[in-house]
């Protein structure tokens, strides 16, 4: 293998102050219902981001089988998880937005209105001509929905995973370069700079910004890429106004969206290609990790603006837990996938609510 193999987004970290509760609520409202796995442990590898001591955290990682990536819901127990001192404005910087297919957005509108959510503005346009709308989770973390394009299994709801984000950057070209070389988004959708109405419900989004979308022109692949499917990020540099970090004064695993993670194969080659890059790993798991019910490698690499990329190359990971049935992933050939029926026997671990 020279290159790494990318299998899609697997993630999205969201800092919570209660874990089970957050977990309801995704289940209930964005079909999460599938558990992976549940830990409490120390978070000892992440020192850079956490005030150099180790904490301890309860973890739930959660999936929607329509496709898509998951959630890893993450709470502090060692310490209260620290909530963002100031309101986040569009354009900051970092993980300001978490995008969500859905295979009839419209649907998703009135399914999630008439529950009484916190619905951000009317249903709108995106630049591409997608119909899309924002909505706000109890915790202050805020989501948008966007058009499937593509789809693995069923799920309770009208919505899959996440399938990309929006990103507060300072300057566009050297993340364009970025998330291209290291991550394969290599295609631009649009390009456009002004004030838009999709963006103006959001918290500062009546404000001139540049705006671009970015997909990968290659279909991803490797053993869970056909759950995982394609994804969009969307990188927004407001003009005419400084952003301030959305993470400024707090520690990696408070409240927000933590990091964005990525499915892959080739942890060597990876590094190799990072450090070419000018982004060196700054967290090394260091060959394995043991998450109880999950194993792998996990790295950090920094964007341009010092935002979290999580890479996971995953060991094992369980199918039917209650036959104890686990797979061993080390030693699949890089850009197979796993036959549809073995993933989709996880969904025989779905919580019903």
């Amino acid at each position: 293998m020279t290159k790494p193999v990318i299998s899609g987004i697997q993630q999205v970290g969201i800092g919570i102050p209660d874990v089970h509760a957050a977990f309801k609520w995704y289940r209930q409202n964005f079909g999460m219902d599938i558990p992976v796995f549940e830990e409490k442990a120390e978070a000892n590898l992440m020192l850079p981001y956490t005030g150099g001591k180790p904490h301890w955290r309860h973890a739930i990682l959660a999936l929607n089988m329509k496709g898509g990536g998951g959630f890893e819901i993450w709470q502090y127990t060692s310490r209260v998880p620290v909530p963002v001192s100031f309101e986040i404005q569009l354009g900051d910087i970092g993980h300001f937005v978490t995008r969500m297919k859905s295979s009839d957005v419209k649907g998703s509108y009135e399914f999630l209105k008439n529950k009484g959510l916190d619905i951000l503005g009317e249903l709108q346009n995106s630049p591409d001509g997608n119909p899309t709308f924002f909505v706000r989770d109890p915790w202050g973390n805020i989501f948008q929905i966007v058009p499937g394009t593509d789809w693995f299994g069923k799920g309770k709801q009208l919505t899959g995973g996440p399938s990309g984000a929006l990103l507060g950057v300072t300057d566009i070209e050297k993340s364009k370069i970025f998330y291209n070389e290291i991550l394969g988004y290599d295609t631009v959708i649009y390009d456009k700079s002004g004030k838009f109405d999709d963006l103006k419900n959001l918290p500062g989004g009546d404000v001139e910004v540049r705006r671009v979308l970015l997909k990968h022109s290659k279909p991803r692949a490797g053993a869970f890429s056909r759950l995982l499917g394609s994804s969009m990020i969307e990188l927004v540099q407001v003009i005419g106004k400084k952003p301030r970090n959305i993470f400024e004064g707090r520690y990696w695993g408070d409240r927000g969206f933590i990091h964005l993670s990525f499915d892959i194969i080739g942890m060597k080659e990876m590094q190799t290609l990072c450090e070419s890059k000018g982004h060196p790993f700054t967290v090394d798991s260091a060959k394995s990790f043991d998450m109880g019910e999950a194993a792998g490698h996990f790295v950090y690499i920094e964007d341009p603006d010092g935002t979290l990329i999580e890479m996971v190359e995953t060991h094992k990971v369980p199918v039917l837990k209650k036959i104890g049935w686990y797979l061993n992933l080390k030693n699949r050939p890089a850009e197979k996938a796993l036959p549809d029926w073995m993933v989709k026997s996880m969904a025989m671990n779905r919580v019903k609510d």
